[in-house]
């Protein structure tokens, strides 16, 4: 009997989601291979599709425990070594006197914390370990211009790359040898990770009767970088180590309308992001001189820390770009196509959950593979299985991200907010059989799905409200909560442990729907 020949795999995009999905293949024994738009993603001249350069991230658990399961034991001691710790957030601000002030703000009661990585070097990594795997070739400079899921082919567009002489300056070229030529190739599974925009997303579509839904919310973003810290640079009075601020912490200067970040790099800069609504963008850009003043005045000491002539180059020279928000379903056709990442679930950028839901995808989908057999009908019930579980998913962190903008430029400055998360951190630590835990934990130091983190959290500001609310107005409320909480962390879901409160409890789980 003839040994089965290797699944063909069929990677569209050699970003992180595409290089791990290429990973994850490969281990499995499957034939792969790797189509990218760009050049190499490991050279510095190759521009990223949003015309940045230099992107950090927050890498979380999520991410990790993705790449954990790559089969690559080595892989995260790498990106560990060039990643910076983040153990929470350094909130600025100015006294109505004008004193500038830092507040740290710990992501976790544990101590748990966020790696920030760069982008750029991350995919490095990623793409140098798809690279020593034999049965993975990696194709770039071709464009996806076709695909039909049905017959399992698939059409690129390949771009001529110039000669080079030896001292790597291009030659002269014939522009006929420049011309474009189209390659066809055959597929059993087509893995779509090639971005918001995707092609392979819009190819599927042709196939699948597919919801889709596309926005842009009101607000550009802007990169701008501080430098390491100089003998007369400014600083701040958590700078050490070479960086100008503190190096432990992702860097939040809130203001009512716009937000401005900070992420420390491995080079001890920071790679920084302003947010702010499109007509604010319209005025700086009407008058570049302005933007000294108008940092100045939203964002103390973040100008003073860049530098103002830098700060002025840096917005005129770097792009001012949307920020598109994608939810989609199903993310499957049949057995032969599945999209991940930004092509099934782009998201704005605010809960840092972009990549590390990207990185997820590729673990729960191939957790899927690997429970069906390796024929179209089982590769049928995976993809099926898949769209099934990673929809509502991703249609919840979607949502939490987007809701998270309003967390970091108001929220960090809410006693409401900081008291409820205070309040969960002490029944985590101190009552964990409570099985409270802040949104923030779960969805960042936990692999929890989610949709459930949603439901969770919903869930435990109802018993919370319903509690205050029962120790202020019915003493005996108070108990009814804390045998809900017992009930709640011995596995039964929070509408069963509210079944056990009796009369009171039931009445103050009932006022709390009534104020979340």
């Amino acid at each position: 009997m003839a040994e089965a020949k290797p699944t063909k795999c069929l990677v569209v995009g050699a970003g992180p989601v595409g290089a791990l999905a290429a990973l994850y293949a490969a281990r499995r024994g499957w034939d792969v291979d790797v189509y990218e738009l760009r050049g190499d993603l490991r050279d510095a001249s190759t521009t990223p599709l949003n015309f940045t350069k230099s992107i950090n991230l927050a890498l979380a658990e999520r991410g990790i425990n993705a790449m954990r399961h790559s089969g690559s034991p080595a892989l995260l001691d790498r990106v560990f070594a060039e990643a910076v710790p983040m153990y929470g957030r350094m909130v600025h601000s100015a006294s109505s006197a004008g004193t500038l002030t830092e507040e740290s703000q710990q992501y976790d009661v544990h101590g748990r914390f966020n790696r920030a990585v760069d982008r750029a070097n991350l995919n490095k990594l990623l793409l140098d370990e798809v690279e020593t795997l034999p049965n993975v070739k990696l194709h770039f400079n071709h464009k996806l211009v076709g695909a039909d899921l049905r017959k399992r082919k698939a059409w690129f567009e390949r771009k001529a790359a110039p000669p080079q002489t030896a001292d790597g300056a291009q030659a002269h070229q014939d522009q006929t040898d420049g011309r474009e030529q189209e390659v066809e190739v055959d597929f059993d599974l087509m893995l779509g990770c090639d971005g918001a925009h995707s092609n392979a997303r819009y190819h599927m579509m042709k196939f699948v009767r597919m919801s889709y839904e596309q926005s842009y919310i009101d607000t550009l973003w802007c990169e701008f970088t501080i430098p390491p810290a100089g003998p007369t640079s400014a600083t701040t009075p958590t700078a050490k180590d070479g960086f100008a601020t503190s190096p432990d912490h992702l860097h939040i200067w809130p203001c009512d309308h716009g937000l401005f970040i900070a992420i420390p790099s491995i080079d001890k800069s920071f790679t920084c992001t302003l947010f702010a609504p499109s007509a604010t963008f319209a005025t700086l850009e009407q008058d570049p001189a302005t933007i000294t003043q108008f940092f100045q005045t939203r964002f103390p000491n973040a100008a003073d820390l860049i530098g103002h002539a830098e700060l002025r180059q840096q917005f005129e020279q770097n792009p001012h770009l949307p920020l598109i928000s994608i939810k989609c379903s199903p993310h499957h056709y049949s057995s032969t196509g599945v999209i991940l990442g930004d092509a099934a679930h782009a998201m704005v950028p605010f809960y840092g959950q972009g990549m590390n839901a990207g990185l997820e995808d590729v673990r729960v989908l191939f957790q899927h593979l690997d429970a069906h057999p390796s024929t179209p009908a089982g590769r049928t019930a995976a993809l099926d299985a898949y769209s099934t579980e990673r929809v509502p998913d991703a249609h919840a962190v979607n949502d939490l991200a987007l809701a998270n903008y309003w967390e970091m430029h108001s929220g960090v400055r809410s006693p409401l907010t900081l008291i409820r998360k205070k309040v969960e951190e002490f029944l985590n630590d101190k009552l964990p059989i409570t099985g409270f835990a802040t949104q923030y934990a779960r969805v960042s130091f936990s692999n929890q799905r989610y949709s459930e983190v949603v439901e969770t959290v919903a869930s435990q500001g109802r018993i919370l409200l319903g509690g205050l609310l029962g120790s202020v107005v019915l003493p005996g409320m108070g108990w009814a909560a804390w045998w809900g909480w017992r009930w709640y962390a011995a596995g039964h879901t929070t509408r069963k442990a509210v079944k056990g409160f009796a009369g009171l409890g039931m009445f103050g789980e009932r006022v709390g729907r009534m104020f979340t």
